[in-house]
């Protein structure tokens, strides 16, 4: 059985399809040895697509002027986590691109009227902010926190994220682990410039970092982006890193992204039979969905937040698991699985 494979064990694996079986196989053990087999639900609030940065993939960048911006209310961000919490979904996710309207001031706001009438664990996804400011969210009541670095190849971060700094952005997720937040951080796979030797160091420095969540996912080009004309990242080289990272972190959260399931029908079913705990429908109000274009072809925009949590059940219920109950908080470094 594989078990903390090392870097060249790492690269094998990733340039060899016929050790899927095996690699799958494993990872799906390891996940459920040291996490079980209840599936986490996170329900997702897209609520800004406006953002400062313009990384050339994204699809809410600042230079693509194609896009309808849209900011949701502070109501309308409560009002979803109220949804979440009627559906028995115990995390919301607040997520959006890098808005200076949302001061770190009105966001304290909003998760402390969350974590008030509605008692639910709370993620952000909200860029890089000053210490300072990760330390007023942590105070308003913020669990978790995601911020992606998307590939630890600093000349390949610095071609795509130019608006970005390499160093920075790793400040900033050390910064995070200061204030005392449960820290996610994740790459996309299939960046163009990216290696297999890339991903190898990617799933290193993911345990080195000891994240409480790993975030994986598919690149997948957008046309009004300076990359659209890029092949895609495939299910096939997103699977083997989503089971290698649980191989090289067995304890930390990893979720089945809903760009899993818009490259493959069964992307998350996939995913979660080879290492992934976590799947995150979309809460937020319908009529916002398509303008929180990262990518194209992204599922679920036109389904109401009861008909995806109703696919959500569908999809782990195909599996023979069940809903996680809790809040799913980290268990990095806790024993026997008990969650901190």
């Amino acid at each position: 059985m594989l078990l903390k494979p090392g870097r060249k064990k790492i690269i094998s694996y990733l340039s060899s399809p016929e050790k899927d079986p095996e690699l799958f196989s494993a990872a799906d053990r390891v996940r459920k040895k040291n996490l079980g087999d209840g599936i986490h639900v996170r329900g997702i609030v897209e609520f800004s697509n406006f953002c400062s940065k313009d990384c050339l993939y994204c699809g809410i960048r600042a230079g693509n002027r194609k896009i309808k911006r849209y900011r949701m209310s502070d109501g309308e961000i409560l009002a979803s986590a109220h949804r979440a919490r009627r559906a028995g979904i115990m995390t919301v996710v607040l997520q959006s691109g890098e808005d200076p309207h949302f001061s770190t001031s009105r966001l304290c706001g909003v998760v402390e009227k969350i974590k008030k009438e509605t008692g639910l664990a709370v993620t952000l996804s909200v860029g890089e902010k000053r210490y300072r400011e990760y330390i007023d969210l942590k105070r308003a009541g913020a669990d978790r926190y995601l911020l992606r670095f998307e590939t630890s190849d600093k000349n390949l971060f610095c071609a795509v994220k130019p608006s970005s700094s390499y160093g920075r952005r790793f400040e900033c997720i050390s910064m995070l682990r200061a204030a005392g937040f449960q820290v996610g951080s994740g790459i996309l796979i299939g960046l163009p410039g990216q290696t297999i030797e890339t991903l190898a160091d990617d799933i290193m420095l993911f345990r080195e970092m000891k994240l409480d969540m790993i975030g994986v996912g598919p690149f997948i080009p957008h046309p009004d982006t300076p990359l659209g004309n890029f092949p895609p990242g495939t299910i096939e080289s997103v699977l083997r890193v989503v089971a290698l990272s649980r191989l090289a972190s067995p304890r930390s959260h990893i979720p089945a992204t809903t760009a899993m399931g818009s490259i493959d029908s069964e992307g998350r079913q996939k995913a979660l039979m080879c290492g992934a705990n976590v799947i995150m429908p979309n809460i937020g109000p319908l009529r916002y969905r398509k303008y929180y274009s990262l990518y194209p072809g992204k599922i679920c925009v036109n389904d109401g937040p009861s008909r995806c949590a109703a696919c959500v059940d569908g999809i782990i219920a195909s599996l023979g698991r069940e809903r996680a109950s809790g809040f799913g908080h980290s268990i990095m470094g806790v024993r026997d699985g008990k969650n901190a």
